[in-house]
């Protein structure tokens, strides 16, 4: 059988609880309810989401700053990983910021996260230094990658 195809689509108000379980899933220091509430009220976001079935199976989110946008969370739940949601997730969240006005896109990453390193690598982005110290629990250096 195969997996069924997920809908990517604008987070709502009601994927709130979901979407911080999500983060609490993957990150050691995820976003709170309160965090997410307060980009989906600010007109400088976007978030996007993956649903497959009735699931959440992923988030990503963007703010812009004049004509650059920060990606600031991109999460795939476990059970949905290497299915490429989070390929097909960025792929709309950077066309719609497009459409917005962004012209260069920036994240950072932990070094030691070789999959999500080798994602962004093939939508382009390019290294671009090192952020010490960036990450906590566990302590851990950020790669800073652009998109230009």
């Amino acid at each position: 059988m195969k997996a069924q195809e997920p809908v990517i689509r604008r987070m709502r108000r009601e994927d709130v609880r979901a979407v911080s379980r999500l983060e609490a899933e993957v990150f050691s220091m995820p976003w709170s309810e309160e965090a997410f509430l307060e980009m989906l009220e600010a007109d400088y976001a976007v978030y996007l989401v993956a649903v497959c079935g009735d699931r959440i199976a992923g988030v990503c989110g963007v703010r812009q700053i004049l004509d650059e946008g920060e990606i600031t969370n991109v999460a795939v739940s476990p059970g949905f990983r290497r299915r490429g949601i989070a390929g097909r997730m960025l792929t709309e969240l950077m066309k719609e910021a497009w459409e917005n006005g962004v012209r260069a896109f920036t994240l950072e990453v932990r070094v030691s996260n070789a999959p999500a390193i080798g994602l962004y690598e093939s939508l382009g982005f390019v290294n671009a230094g090192i952020r010490p110290g960036f990450y906590e629990k566990p302590a851990e250096d950020a790669l800073v990658m652009w998109k230009r």
